[in-house]
């Protein structure tokens, strides 16, 4: 697309970050004291027939419509002689598809999270009479690299369609359109969530069900009878498994349908992280340890269990890194409450056999797992809170360097470190001394390897992967400087 340069006044343009048949995407700037940052979709007016204005005018007047945590924003749109331009909230992340592709596979656990996230957006949509027709990972954007969240995007296909409207107007694109679309049958707003399950299956084995080497071969498997089956050899959950499976039915009638969807077990709505989270968990945590000091064992196994679901996906999320490790300590501390509660109450108790308790992913954790003599230096400290803060500061320094910020990792390490060799100096001989100068030496040795990093003295090959930071494994004196 090529017809003069694009311009919107009171933006400044940046790099193209996406093209299409009659419009081209930009990043861009707006003018000001607070630059805040856009994506400007530009349509050139010549190039839009009439059934592409009128898809254009649908996405301009839905867009208006919808405010979601989960879809991206349309802030304003304008115009001149040569060009329509939407003007959207811009996501630093990149598209799904990409993201996908990078990991070629991506763990349950972040599937069912973001599955969480699309699940919450297309309530959303259903309570407004939207359906998207065109999901697609492509179609799928994450706000950032950084505790990645979806935002559903590119309503150019959209239309106003309550659940029980049906159509016939072939619209998406065939990888992850439903049969009856492409069969050129009628079809209703269930076509959604055959595509919410051709994406779940490709966020969890790499590639869609139906990938083909060209169109005609596309084109012959959708025709097929046979049923998407779950590849050979693959671990799933069951609840994932019957998910896809309902998802993926060919058949609409025998489609889950929207209520369905929305409580399933896998998509487990009522705990998505949110800002009640806290606050239920908190709650249920107040009730579980009073239970447990009344020696209600199986109360406190419940109530503790149920607030974990709530508290474990608000620690995935908490952006800020030094509250996340206070509150992963607090997790830790109450996971192993439930695991020694389940011993007492053994797993011959129904109750305990059909309770699920959510674990902490790996990735959450602080330099691979390690732990050491951490968690007695914790006790020994409770009353010594300049000790706790400090520590506080290095361990959220561990989590920047294993999200592969060797910067600002670094700079939390030589702040605590600065304050732990003053008290160093000061304690006086006995265990937690000894301990507090083992946790000292082994983040001074990190933080020796991560200025190495920023310095450039060591590669680093991926500004995104989680840095391997070396234990300290000798007797030396470390300076930071």
């Amino acid at each position: 697309m090529a017809s003069g340069t694009p311009n919107v006044p009171d933006y400044i343009f940046a790099e193209k970050i996406g093209t299409g048949s009659y419009a081209d995407v930009y990043k861009a700037y707006r003018k000001g004291a607070v630059r805040e940052v856009v994506a400007v979709k530009c349509v050139l007016k010549s190039n839009l027939s009439k059934s592409a204005l009128d898809n254009l005018v649908t996405e301009i007047g839905i867009l208006k419509r919808l405010r979601h945590e989960h879809i991206v924003e349309m802030k304003d749109f304008v115009w001149d002689d040569k060009y329509i331009y939407i003007i959207m909230e811009y996501c630093s992340g990149g598209d799904l598809s990409a993201f996908v592709k990078s990991k070629q596979r991506l763990p349950e656990a972040v599937c069912q999270r973001f599955l969480q996230q699309l699940a919450a957006a297309l309530k959303y949509m259903r309570e407004e009479n939207v359906s998207h027709l065109d999901l697609k990972p492509s179609n799928i954007f994450l706000k950032s690299h950084r505790n990645p969240s979806l935002k559903i995007g590119d309503f150019g296909l959209a239309q106003l369609m309550p659940e029980d409207d049906t159509n016939s107007t072939i619209k998406g694109s065939p990888l992850y359109m439903a049969p009856e679309i492409v069969l050129k049958r009628q079809y209703n707003a269930k076509v959604d969530l055959w595509s919410v399950g051709v994406i779940l299956y490709e966020c969890l084995f790499g590639k869609a069900p139906y990938t083909s080497k060209t169109m005609e071969e596309l084109i012959g498997k959708i025709k097929k009878e046979k049923p998407i089956e779950v590849p050979y050899g693959t671990n799933i959950s069951s609840e994932c498994r019957d998910l896809l499976q309902q998802c993926l039915q060919r058949d609409v009638n025998q489609r889950i349908d929207f209520d369905d969807f929305f409580n399933h077990s896998f998509v487990d709505l009522e705990h998505k992280p949110g800002p009640e989270s806290i606050s239920k968990a908190t709650e249920l945590l107040t009730r579980a340890v009073n239970f447990d000091g009344c020696k209600e064992y199986e109360n406190a196994y419940k109530n503790y269990s149920e607030a974990l679901q709530y508290i474990v996906p608000a620690l995935r999320i908490e952006p800020d890194a030094t509250k996340r490790a206070a509150l992963r300590r607090k997790v830790v501390e109450y996971l192993n409450r439930t695991e020694e509660l389940k011993k007492i109450l053994k797993s011959d108790n129904e109750a305990v056999r059909n309770t699920k308790i959510p674990q902490i992913e790996r990735q959450e954790s602080s330099s691979n797992e390690y732990r050491g003599n951490r968690d007695e230096l914790i006790r020994l400290s409770s009353t010594t809170p300049q000790i706790q803060t400090a520590m506080e500061i290095a361990a959220s320094g561990e989590l920047y360097a294993h999200e592969g910020n060797a910067a600002i990792a670094l700079e939390k390490y030589q702040l605590a470190l600065g304050k732990l060799l003053e008290l160093l100096q000061n304690e006086p001989k006995g265990r937690r001394k000894d301990l507090l100068r083992e946790e000292v030496k082994r983040w001074m040795t990190q933080a020796e390897y991560l200025k190495a990093i920023t310095e450039g003295s060591l590669n680093s090959t991926n500004s995104t992967a989680s840095v391997s930071i070396p234990e300290a494994d000798v007797e030396k004196n470390c300076s930071i400087q």
